[in-house]
């Protein structure tokens, strides 16, 4: 049997959904010659671990305690009833991830996996990298930071995976990563990346108000609280952004080109979310309305897209033809089109569910199981 010790920054919803899928598949890996070994589990405040990490593991009851505490909105210091070993602080609960990334990155090798929405993580991500840490990442903060952190993360390809990063579990960077390592080179992607601004985009085609589709979404849960997070296209960025390096683009975020679906005057800083869904966004209707008319009248629909091509990269609406992959999306799917030497005038089209918990941490699963070879 293959133990691969495991440990987890970030205990939120995908989070918890990535130990609950360990927990549910140990008799399948189990076929398989594997074993994950979580050592330790650590949110923005505790780090709960094993009392020996090379030898012992959080047990499922353990890991199952942890994800009911924190879907409560618990801190992990509570689970100090079960025996195990509890650091609190958040400088203190670092150190103590450092100390145990140090030691099994030397003896047995670990899988430092990064389920957080933090940039906290990126300093300590890039000093497991030099201890033979294996990095498997769902925070897509870490790839979209400096050039200088992006090339320290990417130093060792074979120990970092990230499929979760975009599209949450369609294989999108597997795909890429194949067309690239076969000389195959990429030179246009065009992709709905926001399950989010996808749905929006299509419900506002069928005549909607925008402000009545978004305020639907919200309350479908296919947003953030605050769904200016969504609409301000900046998720969509880091995600293209993380394309965009992956074919060697050296840009950061502030190099590309984002369209915002409010203006600077409905921001965050200027409105709380109850003004902007009460009176702000129903005075954007009537200019998404008209936009939406004139791609009509073209034959064309409206999406919500990136496009990297040449040195070109950029996020907003574009007028799509009808009949594309990307024209055809209706709900909440993502959609990538590549187009390549090979996927030259039918390009390669990479479609299904591109968000929620289960689908990223299922990503997140088998991006660690991917990595299995590098583990004695």
């Amino acid at each position: 049997m293959k133990n691969i010790p495991l440990l987890l920054m970030g205990c939120g919803g995908v989070g918890r959904q990535l130990l609950q899928h360990i927990v549910s598949c140990r008799s399948l890996h189990a076929q398989q010659g594997v074993h994950l070994r979580v050592v330790g589990v650590c949110d923005s405040k505790s780090l709960v671990f094993a009392s020996d990490v090379i030898t012992r593991e959080l047990n499922d009851q353990t890991l199952s305690e942890v994800c009911r505490f924190k879907s409560n909105g618990s801190s992990l210091s509570a689970l100090g009833d079960l025996g195990e070993c509890i650091v609190n602080g958040n400088t203190e609960s670092k150190r103590k991830v450092m100390d145990i990334a140090a030691l099994l990155g030397k003896a047995t090798g670990l899988a430092f996996v990064d389920c957080s929405a933090s940039s906290e993580t990126i300093r300590m991500l890039n000093q497991v990298v030099d201890m033979g840490c294996c990095v498997v990442l769902a925070n897509k903060k870490p790839l979209t930071s400096t050039m200088e952190d992006y090339d320290k993360l990417v130093s060792y390809p074979r120990r970092i995976r990230h499929e979760s990063t975009v599209g949450a579990g369609l294989p999108v960077i597997a795909s890429l990563n194949r067309l690239l390592s076969s000389g195959d080179p990429v030179h246009r992607i065009i992709g709905s990346l926001s399950g989010t601004l996808g749905y929006v985009m299509s419900e506002v085609e069928d005549g909607k108000p925008f402000s009545e589709v978004v305020k639907v979404a919200k309350n479908l849960g296919f947003t953030e609280p605050d769904p200016r997070d969504d609409l301000s296209g900046m998720d969509v960025a880091r995600k293209a952004l993380i394309l965009a390096r992956l074919l060697g683009r050296r840009i950061n975020l502030d190099s590309i080109k984002i369209e915002s679906l409010y203006p600077d005057e409905m921001g965050p800083d200027a409105m709380s979310v109850e003004e902007f869904l009460g009176s702000g966004i129903v005075s954007l209707d009537n200019d998404v309305q008209e936009r939406v008319k004139r791609a009509s009248l073209n034959g064309n629909v409206l999406r919500y897209v990136c496009v990297i091509e040449g040195s070109r990269c950029e996020v907003g609406i574009q007028e799509l033809p009808k009949d594309s992959p990307l024209g055809r999306l209706r709900g909440s799917d993502n959609v990538l089109e590549i187009y390549s030497r090979c996927y030259n005038k039918q390009p390669l089209v990479i479609q299904g569910a591109g968000a929620g918990n289960d689908t990223t941490a299922a990503g997140v699963l088998a991006d660690i199981l991917d990595i299995q070879d590098l583990f004695p």
